[in-house]
């Protein structure tokens, strides 16, 4: 037997709330680290930071990094790399 639209469209507002409280879990997670790496004193453009994480998320995932942000329009010419202070750009130190 179908599902009446009303009760999919219940399904669907419960699972946009929870789809909301684990964005707003993982952020904070996020966020918390970012704030004890120090990234909350330093000044950087909020466009340059995504690409930052970006290439962060690629090398976790086993990707190549050195996203230059210019599909975003983000990294403005003169800057050298988008990676964060320490950051390495080559995946031989993972595991």
């Amino acid at each position: 037997m179908k599902k009446p639209s009303s009760k999919i469209r219940e399904e669907i507002a419960k699972l946009q709330e929870q789809l909301k409280h684990a964005e707003t879990r993982e952020a904070e997670r996020i966020g918390r680290i970012a704030l004890r790496a120090g990234l909350g004193e330093i000044e950087i453009d909020e466009s340059d930071l995504q690409v930052a994480f970006e290439d962060l998320a690629k090398r976790f995932r086993g990707g190549k990094t050195g996203s230059s942000g210019k599909e975003r329009g983000g990294a403005s010419a003169g800057q050298t790399s988008a990676n964060p202070a320490g950051a390495a750009s080559s995946s031989s130190s993972e595991v």
